[in-house]
């Protein structure tokens, strides 16, 4: 698939026309990268059949140069951009801190080209010295720093999921295997993903190495054998390819799913039994196989129940999982198919690319049974929310589509504004006639962290806020979560019945998974939420969902798996 290329390109071209100042635009060709980097379909295809343009938010224009990528890898408009502003400015506006226009102010003044250039001009003390930055912007550009080095040649775990699953398909059609697995972090569903494995059994290796090697997104062969093989694929990505055989498939998946930590306590617990474990099999004290052709085999070798992928970090699962401790077990963890609806939804309204029936269809295509329209308020003029009358005209547009839908219901809602002070931009008069009010911090992300507790207790204390939307405010490799007492914030979340969402963007996946447990533990409600803009934005609830496995969560903890007779929010 070619989406996360042509996604790339036309967001590069947002944040160039950015730079020089030009309106409008550069949210057209923003939207445009989101709709075709979240699509199920490859964009090559719909270029093939002519109906890219039909996407959401793409049309004529934008459609021709999304066919020019397709057909030759790079865009003639996106190189001259280029040309004219020789910098990083994908990287450089990953980091906190830098936009299109501060990059620009630090290319003219001092120079800064790539994010080693803006590294080295912040720790020198340069960039305070420019005129309209300052030692606050010097000192947040030097903790965004961290931030982007974090994930810094990683990917989203969407993009890495959906790869992954291209490259097994694309194995399994040569018919030469007789099984195929993705293993690795992407499989545990981390949040971002440095490399690829997969591996595979097969009667004949040669044939097989040679059918991953000769995939048609593989650019480099790093090195290749009779049974394993590195590749580089076109987005710099290197995949690990082993064929092994079937009566050591479990262990393999097992060994090369991880995590280290999670390798070892098994390691560990093998060896107390004078066993050895490998990525072999598991071997009793006289090289006897013990287990080894499948993962639950394996486990239940050791005296444990299966462990979840999600779960494989070293953090108390080895000791749940073990069959013959009393008091300890591991959770029954959600599936995508416990979900019954999604409660974080956008229409054109506000900032999403598409009308409430259009969404409707879309997550009724997904087996949802029902959908919250939360728009958001008009917070900021580059959003275009909802006003008062905006609301109420959007409720009697809910009530008459409600009246036409079977086996389906649209909840009204909104997504408000948790200002400086933790207030509302909603009167409570407005919210009271909403069936879901969501709650959100959209600004002032760097308070103190007295000040954010503050308010974030008071907008999960209100008594009308039923979900707080991305609770950290964090974009994965581009902004840090804001500095909160979590603790305190999930005493009063818990006391009020305020849930936590699960926002399930991929440059998002917030709640973490660590503070999805901690959330848990403190008797917090959940929702996963897609914040879908789009139609195709449903499919990251696959994501949510993962982060809520690795986050110990059940179905019961999570809003959104009960049937709307039965929901509360």
């Amino acid at each position: 698939m070619k989406n996360e290329l042509v996604a790339r390109i036309l967001s590069e071209i947002a944040d160039l026309l950015d730079l020089e100042g030009v309106a409008f635009k550069p949210r057209a060709y923003r939207r445009a990268a989101e709709v075709v980097a979240s699509s199920s379909e490859p964009i090559e295809e719909l270029v093939a059949g002519g109906t890219h343009a039909e996407l959401p938010g793409v049309g004529e224009a934008i459609g021709r140069k999304i066919a020019e990528i397709v057909e030759t890898g790079r865009l003639k408009y996106h190189d001259d951009l280029l040309a004219k502003w020789p910098i990083d400015l994908a990287a450089l506006t990953r980091v906190d801190g830098v936009g299109p226009k501060t990059a620009k102010l630090l290319y003219e003044a001092i120079g800064v080209r790539t994010l080693d250039d803006l590294e080295q001009a912040a720790r020198a003390g340069r960039i305070h010295t420019v005129k309209g930055l300052g030692e606050k912007t010097e000192a947040k550009i030097l903790h965004g720093l961290e931030e982007a080095r974090a994930v810094e040649g990683r990917m989203l775990l969407f993009a890495a999921l959906r790869l992954a699953e291209d490259l097994v398909a694309e194995l399994r059609e040569t018919g030469l295997f007789e099984r195929v697995q993705f293993a690795g972090s992407v499989r545990r569903g981390r949040e971002t993903i440095g490399d690829l494995d997969i591996l595979a059994v097969s009667s004949d290796p040669a044939p097989a190495v040679a059918a991953f090697l000769t995939l048609p997104e593989v650019v480099e062969i790093l090195s290749h054998g009779e049974t394993k093989a590195s590749v580089r694929l076109g987005n710099g990505v290197q995949v690990d390819f082993r064929v092994v055989p079937a009566e050591s498939f479990g262990a393999a998946l097992q060994y090369f799913t991880g995590s280290k930590a999670h390798n070892i306590a098994l390691r560990r617990l093998a060896g107390a039994r004078g066993w050895k474990l490998n990525e072999y099999g598991l071997y009793d004290a006289d090289d006897r196989p013990l287990a080894g052709v499948d993962e639950d085999g394996l486990y239940g070798a050791l005296g444990l129940q299966p462990i979840p992928p999600e779960l494989r970090e070293d953090t108390g699962e080895v000791e749940a999982a073990d069959r013959g401790r009393k008091g300890r077990r591991l959770p029954h963890l959600v599936q995508v198919g416990d979900l019954r609806g999604d409660l974080h939804v956008h229409t054109n309204a506000s900032d999403g690319l598409a009308p409430i029936a259009d969404m409707v269809a879309a997550a009724r295509a997904r087996g949802l049974k029902y959908i919250a329209i939360t728009d958001h308020t008009r917070f900021a003029e580059i959003i275009g929310g909802l006003s008062a009358d905006g609301v109420a005209a959007q409720i009697d547009a809910i009530t008459n589509l409600n009246k036409t839908l079977r086996g389906f219901h649209v909840l009204t809602g909104i997504e408000v504004n948790v200002q400086a002070d933790g207030s509302l931009d909603l009167a409570d008069e407005i919210l009271a006639q909403l069936d879901v009010v969501i709650a959100a911090v959209h600004s002032h992300f760097r308070q103190s962290r007295a000040e954010m507790t503050a308010r974030l207790v008071r907008a999960v204390s209100h008594e009308h806020v039923d979900i707080l939307a991305h609770p950290t405010g964090r974009k994965i490799g581009e902004r840090p979560p804001c500095d909160a007492d979590w603790d305190a914030v999930f005493a009063a979340a818990a006391k009020a019945g305020t849930a936590f969402e699960i926002n399930a963007n991929p440059i998002r996946l917030d709640l973490s998974a660590d503070l999805v447990r901690r959330a848990v533990d403190a008797g917090c409600r959940l929702a996963i939420g897609s914040d879908a803009h789009a139609p195709e934005h449903f499919d990251f609830l696959r994501l949510g969902v993962l982060t809520a496995r690795r986050g110990w969560a059940e179905a019961g903890s999570i809003a959104n798996t009960r049937d709307l007779a039965r929901e509360d929010t």
